[in-house]
């Protein structure tokens, strides 16, 4: 009899165990699908960016600011959270930055103030939310999520933005919080040439003598999370010297930010009345999308052909659904990194790297 028992107990046991080990590989399959390779790629912003301008100081503190941001948002990633809440995490990190042209660091309009621009688009849903023209916003990256959030509306604009900002308990500063000298200077610069140069032409001609760096200048990250979902964000100062209310792409969504879970997630920086005219970032995502090519082919063709063929610089980060990622640029430099799974930060700056 104690035999028999133990048998069946004996056999029992094996019983309940395949059960636990079936309920087990359930588990594990679960897990599989929504374990999806995590992976966030940043920029801060493109343009004549050489390594002589660079004392060897200055050329670390860059690099050490953009390993920070890439890292924080890929913690955010390992430790489950969404690819918003990466890009926002990213994000932030260069907005408080002086190196970059967002939050701190932002440049000066004509008038010597700040107007600063941002959007966040999300892959899944293609929910969206952007603010442009904010001066007292301390973190507009921040605020164009309460928009996609808390906001019947997709763009909000000017003082319309900055009450619903008050509203939502966003943190308020005062416009001089984002002076920087060497931004003041560049705006100086600026008006210098063009008050000089609008007496000879016209004022769109003196504009379009301005160099390069004084048209752009962006922060923003994109990244796909453990679920697969994709997520994409941009904010800027704009353009040195901007007037009139000047909006670039940076809050457009389709020219400076996209995201489509069904093709790629990208955040650029350029001239912005390029990539608004082209629709950069979309026209990448749907490229993909409709053409059934890689994101590095779809990025490069927008980017090295046809932004180039009408005269645009600057450059693009993204990412597809399976954490590759592309950061292609056609200008001397990009501010860029990017990190996926298991692997160690890559941090560049120079056009070689």
């Amino acid at each position: 009899m104690l035999h028999m028992f133990q048998s069946k107990f004996i056999h029992g046991v094996i019983l309940f165990s395949s059960s636990v080990l079936f309920g087990l590989s359930n588990a594990h399959a679960e897990d599989a699908r929504i374990s999806n390779p995590i992976a966030i790629a940043i920029h801060g912003g493109a343009g004549t960016i050489s390594k002589e301008n660079f004392t060897p100081e200055q050329e670390t503190a860059y690099r050490n600011k953009l390993k920070e941001a890439v890292d924080r948002g890929y913690l955010v990633l390992q430790q489950g959270g969404t690819s918003t809440d990466a890009v926002i995490a990213a994000i932030q990190i260069l907005e408080a930055s002086p190196f970059f042209n967002a939050g701190v660091g932002a440049v000066y309009t004509y008038d010597g103030e700040h107007e600063l621009d941002a959007s966040l688009m999300d892959g899944k849903t293609l929910e969206a939310g952007a603010v442009s023209g904010v001066k007292h916003v301390s973190s507009p990256i921040a605020l164009a999520r309460a928009v996609k959030d808390k906001s019947p509306h997709v763009m909000l604009s000017g003082e319309g933005a900055e009450e619903f900002a008050r509203q939502q308990n966003r943190p308020m500063v005062e416009n001089s919080h984002f002076d920087t000298p060497h931004r003041k200077l560049q705006l100086d610069k600026a008006k210098q040439k063009l008050n000089k140069t609008e007496a000879e032409t016209d004022i769109k001609s003196a504009y379009q003598t301005l160099p390069t760096n004084f048209k752009y200048g962006t922060v923003g990250a994109v990244a796909v999370d453990k679920f697969g979902n994709l997520a994409s964000g941009t904010s800027t100062g704009g353009m040195t010297a901007k007037r009139f209310g000047r909006v670039g792409d940076s809050p457009i969504i389709g020219a400076g930010t996209y995201a489509n879970n069904d093709s790629c997630a990208v955040s650029a920086t350029g001239h912005g009345e390029y990539f608004i005219r082209y629709h950069v970032a979309a026209d990448i995502c749907a490229r993909m999308q409709y053409q059934d090519i890689p994101l590095a082919q779809a990025a490069e063709t927008v980017v090295n052909q046809v932004l180039v063929d009408a005269g645009g610089s600057g450059g693009v980060i993204a990412i597809d659904a399976k954490g590759n990622i592309s950061m292609p640029f056609n200008s001397k430099g990009m501010y860029r990194a990017s990190r996926k799974q298991d692997e160690p930060a890559y941090v560049a700056i120079f056009k070689t790297e």
